[in-house]
């Protein structure tokens, strides 16, 4: 059985028609008076909205459901499951807020809002096309362009401080030559490094629906563009709250910060032809942690029985694209390639031939 959940009402002040966020302004711009609505004026809205509304900040309830909402603007039932934030009316495209899936632990810290708009994510994924021959048509087609929605990833930011000691070996190793024998001098130092690293804004996906080497493949993001998070921003994109175990998140990246920490001592000893670790004493001295969402246009396209992703970072513009090859596109120019290079072959032989006084 489903649970029912709250939308926010993310309205126009002025006329109260739908009004999105707007990343070229960093305002929020209604589509229907054209009006654009700063942040500040966005949040005096809400708050009176909400308490007309008598809204609260209930805790949301750990339940594996799915949950369902009506339609403010067509009155349709539209039905999202449990991790679901922010997403789409399928009738009438209006976009809702789940705010009861935002309150308490749910409830991020901060978000990095859009920046990039979707002309610029558009533009990317037909970028991919051109200058290659072998890409299917129907790759980038309007179809497919159609999908590329800008969605707010969950992310764990990690804060460490480690301190600690590494004792090593380090050796150098001296060449010289007389006459025709060679010789080499090697020469065993005892090395220790220590001190403290602090690591700062360490990023682990918080969603297990998305593939964490994408997610890290579009990083970094500009953390200190970061704002204490406010839904409004959400409007006219879909968003994701966390489904992992950030204790299981939190040794992960306990392990990370800790091997980052040995290599930053180890730039030190660069001096050595090489070195090997005797004893390791780096500890973790203090921990903190974010819940941020960052924002993403991604596009799933379907292509010969395989999914390749689109994935662009809607912050900095950093892209990756999976581009799949038209196995027919690629036959052609094979034969097309055979053709010419024999026919390359062929008329450069002609001629050495006629050259040479042949007939």
């Amino acid at each position: 059985m489903g649970k029912n959940a709250e939308t926010l009402d993310n309205k126009c002040p002025h006329c109260g028609a739908k009004i999105d966020f707007d990343p070229k302004s960093q305002n929020f711009k209604c589509n229907y008076c054209g009006g654009l609505v700063s942040v500040d004026e966005m949040k005096k809205h809400e708050t009176a909205v909400n308490s007309k509304n008598n809204v609260d900040e209930a805790v949301v309830d750990e339940y594996n459901e799915y949950f369902s909402y009506t339609c403010k603007d067509c009155g349709a039932e539209v039905i999202t499951d449990e991790e679901t934030v922010a997403t789409f009316c399928v009738y009438c495209g209006n976009s809702a807020i789940l705010k009861n899936k935002l309150s308490g632990k749910f409830r991020p810290d901060f978000i990095i809002p859009f920046k990039k708009d979707i002309k610029e994510a558009t533009k990317c994924f037909i970028d991919l096309g051109k200058g290659r021959p072998l890409v299917p048509k129907a790759f980038t087609s309007d179809k497919n362009i159609e999908k590329i929605r800008g969605i707010y990833i969950p992310f764990w930011l990690h804060d460490f401080t480690t301190s600690g000691n590494i004792t090593l070996e380090g050796r150098k190793y001296d060449h010289w030559s007389v006459g025709n024998t060679d010789y080499t001098k090697t020469s065993i130092y005892n090395v220790e490094r220590g001190g403290s690293v602090n690591i700062k804004y360490l990023p682990t996906d918080g969603s297990t629906r998305f593939d964490d080497a994408l997610m890290n493949t579009i990083q970094p993001y500009n953390y200190d563009e970061m704002i204490c998070y406010n839904h409004g921003y959400l409007a006219g994109f879909l968003a994701e709250r966390y489904d992992t175990d950030i204790e299981s998140i939190k040794k992960i990246a306990e392990d990370y910060a800790l091997d980052e920490s040995k290599n930053q001592l180890l730039k030190s000893t660069s001096l050595y032809s090489s070195v090997n670790i005797k004893s390791n004493t780096l500890s973790v001295k203090d921990y903190s942690n974010k819940y941020v969402l960052l924002p993403v246009y991604m596009v799933n396209v379907k292509y010969s029985g395989k999914m390749y992703t689109f994935a662009m970072n809607g912050q900095t513009g950093k892209f990756i694209g999976d581009i799949p090859i038209d196995k027919k596109k690629a036959v052609f120019y094979s034969i097309l390639t055979f053709i010419i290079s024999f026919l390359v072959v062929w008329l450069i032989t002609y001629i050495m031939f006629k050259l040479g006084g042949g007939s």
